[in-house]
């Protein structure tokens, strides 16, 4: 009998329950006001994440790799990276190694992904790991899955308690120091620009590729005018000290460089000696891999500051003349690009840039110039005539440099500079050489091949007779004819004897 009393009991208290689940589902979907709902609500999170911290006491933080919808590298990464190069070297068992600044057999050590450092701070400890994970299968083409780039992260760990501690004074730490140790393994660079497919799929990757940068040509190596010399490192140590200014003025802290004239005159040089003299990388910009305007857009992103960005032979690289297509004739061509035999073979359309002088303007002088500072943006030609005005008026390129064929000054820096430790002023035949190029058109890389020896019997004589026979044989070459002129003085002469015959 108390057996049955008590399975009545328990089949009473179950409706009951069932009754009371009922009535609060319905109550709880129909409540006038949302802030008592919000309220329950807020005090189950809170007790979840009570419970949640008494069974894993421990938060992170995670630093990606890219930022800003991955159109960006995080400076925050970077800084981390460089910090453990440092606190990894201690515990970490694999180690990646890479060259450092200074040249020499100094390597800048770092732990490898899926690796696990401890650190200390004022009686705290916390652990960084790094880590990567691949793209989604989904989110590029099938054929370029094997180029995708991870991505990459470091995260930290830390015990709750010390989270304002972690938050408000390590991490500025790790930040200040990452900054301090990245200027010691600086190593100058020399960049390019590269294209992959599948670029603008949202999976964002490295589109520089470098090399170190130590090309060995310094102002003090460069054969041009003292005064042009002179003026041209004055203007660049205005531009590194006027960030102020340009704050100031409300400008981007940025300069514009056009070199031009005849080729072999020393533009490149030019760029690596001014490089040189700042401490600067270089971006070397190939316009021809620029497929889009977004692409060249973030590749100016992906520039670091204190850079030369340099743009050789711009006249070669896109139609910046100023003779400019209608779009309709920018059909045409497009439609005939697009008439190719072999199907297999991807069209000329796809394949070329289609970079605009609109696009190039606005990397150079519109809002998106302003992402960075400190950097020079150089365009080298050897037909500045045939360039747009509108490319390099004022406030895109600042200032203009000509390189000219050699002259006195930089043919009596040439001698001293090749002939090293003789006395080539001295030479007879170094005043015939400055006399012919007086007369001739010579640059100055033509120049210091005739004057550089080229056996151990070579000497300041035998450089200049090679030399002033180069200038003479060039003096010859200019005094003939051209032979368009050449037939039409014949065909004249033919007229004037057809005539005398005639009478």
């Amino acid at each position: 009998m108390d057996a049955l009393a008590a399975y009545s009991w328990f089949g009473q208290l179950s409706v009951v329950i069932s009754v009371v689940a009922v009535c609060w589902t319905m109550v709880w979907q129909n409540l006038e006001h949302i802030r008592l709902q919000q309220f329950f609500a807020r005090g189950f999170n809170r007790r979840a994440r009570r419970l949640a911290a008494i069974v894993d006491p421990y938060l992170s933080v995670t630093f990606e790799e890219y930022e800003g919808g991955r159109i960006k590298s995080s400076d925050a990464f970077k800084e981390v990276r460089s910090y453990l190069t440092t606190a990894s070297t201690r515990d970490v068992r694999h180690l990646r190694a890479e060259c450092g600044g200074g040249g020499g057999d100094k390597l800048v050590l770092s732990m490898a992904k899926g690796e696990e450092v401890s650190d200390a701070f004022r009686g705290a400890t916390v652990w960084w790991s790094a880590a990567a994970v691949p793209p989604p299968r989904d989110a590029v083409p099938y054929w370029s899955r094997a180029s995708r780039a991870e991505r990459r992260y470091f995260r930290l760990e830390f015990h709750e308690s010390h989270r304002d501690l972690v938050l408000n004074d390590y991490i500025p730490h790790v930040r200040r120091q990452g900054r301090a140790i990245m200027v010691q393994n600086r190593q100058r660079r020399l960049y390019t620009n590269i294209h992959r497919e599948g670029y603008d799929d949202g999976w964002y990757e490295d589109v520089w590729t470098h090399v170190p940068f130590d090309h060995p040509k310094t102002f003090d190596k460069m054969a041009m005018d003292p005064a042009k010399k002179k003026e041209i490192i004055d203007d660049l140590d205005m531009f590194k000290k006027g960030k102020e200014y340009h704050n100031r003025v409300g400008k981007p802290w940025k300069r514009g460089y056009l070199l031009y004239g005849p080729p072999g005159t020393g533009k490149s040089t030019m760029v690596a000696a001014m490089a040189n003299y700042l401490d600067y990388d270089v971006y070397d910009f190939e316009l021809t891999s620029v497929k889009t305007n977004t692409e060249l857009r973030k590749l100016l992103i992906e520039t670091k500051s204190k850079s030369i960005m340099v743009f050789e032979d711009i006249d070669c690289s896109l139609d910046v003349t100023g003779k400019r297509r209608s779009k309709e004739e920018e059909g045409k061509a497009d439609d005939e690009d697009e008439k190719d035999g072999d199907p297999r073979r991807p069209s000329k359309k796809d394949a070329k840039s289609r970079v605009t002088l609109s696009g190039l303007l606005n990397f150079i002088d519109g809002l998106w110039s302003a992402c960075g500072e400190e950097r020079l943006i150089v365009f080298t030609t050897n037909h500045v005539e045939k360039l747009d005005p509108a490319l390099i008026r004022t406030g895109r390129m600042d200032k203009r440099i000509e390189m000219s064929y050699c002259d006195a000054e930089s043919f009596r820096f040439l001698a001293r500079m090749h002939l090293d430790g003789e006395d080539a002023e001295g030479h007879e035949l170094f005043g015939v050489a400055r006399a012919l190029l007086q007369e001739v058109n010579m640059v100055p890389v033509d120049v210091g091949e005739h004057l550089t020896r080229k056996s151990v019997d070579d000497d300041a004589g035998s450089c200049l007779a090679k030399l002033v026979a180069a200038l003479e044989k060039a003096k010859e070459e200019a005094a003939k004819p051209e032979p368009a002129q050449a037939e039409e003085d014949e065909g004249k002469k033919g007229v004037v004897v057809q005539a005398k015959d005639d009478n």
